[in-house]
């Protein structure tokens, strides 16, 4: 990685500015020059490291998001919350058997209560076990039957380790259809969506749920309601420019 520093450094001009910084009195230093001045500042500073690859992966991902910025807010119709023309998208990736996501799932709705012009998109990213896809299936076949937003706040709001049976329950409690669910754990039109959302999560580089996606910001992790309100104010700031 080091490397990978040094020859982006070098390619820049940095090198250069250090050699004739240094005293040098060539116009133009050769590479061999200019890469052991890169490599004796790195050794020196190692702390720029750990920046370096901050900031080209936060490049990277900036790239990914406006390459699938359509997808990513074109949500699976009826998994979302908050006002469908909402000025600002928040974009959700979670995993039912997620401890973290629970609290995520809290601060969200807190945002959604308190800012009117917010649209929420679910995005189901069941990476943790089998259960949390078959949570997935089902929760793809509530939205079908609209009751998405009854079934997914009784998975965070009630207590339990997600398993099928557990799922099937909530299911039942929330008055949707256990037969048409049933089915719908086999669907493949829904493990597509599914299938989507693992393919999108890889190509943003997500690592784990919960991930957020707002604005050209992606989160990861239980950020806290406050991160998450600061974002959107910065994503609705950025729109309003």
């Amino acid at each position: 990685m080091a490397a990978v520093i040094a020859v982006g450094l070098a390619s820049a001009g940095v090198g250069a500015g250090a050699a004739l910084a240094a005293g040098q009195t060539k116009e133009r230093p050769d590479r061999a020059e200019i890469e052991a001045i890169v490599r004796d500042y790195i050794l020196n500073h190692p702390e720029i490291i750990p920046e370096a690859v901050a900031r080209l992966e936060q490049a990277e991902a900036r790239k990914a998001l406006v390459a699938s910025r359509s997808a990513l807010e074109t949500p699976f119709p009826g998994a979302t919350a908050g006002n469908p023309n909402g000025d600002v998208k928040l974009v959700v990736f979670f995993d039912y058997a997620c401890p973290y996501c629970r609290q995520g799932h809290a601060d969200v709705a807190k945002l959604v209560r308190e800012d009117p012009k917010l649209m929420v998109i679910y995005r189901d990213f069941p990476v943790l076990s089998p259960a949390s896809t078959e949570a997935a299936m089902a929760s793809l076949s509530a939205a079908t039957q609209g009751g998405y937003r009854k079934f997914h706040d009784a998975m965070f709001d009630s207590p339990g380790r997600v398993s099928l049976a557990r799922t099937m329950g909530i299911v039942k409690g929330v008055g949707l259809s256990e037969d048409k669910v049933t089915a719908d754990l086999k669907n493949a039109a829904l493990k597509a969506e599914v299938d989507k959302n693992l393919v999108l999560g890889r190509e943003l580089g997500l690592t784990g749920t919960p991930s957020y996606i707002i604005g050209n910001r992606i989160l990861s992790g239980a950020v806290g309601f406050d991160r998450l309100k600061d974002a959107v104010a910065a994503a609705r700031a950025e729109k309003g420019r």
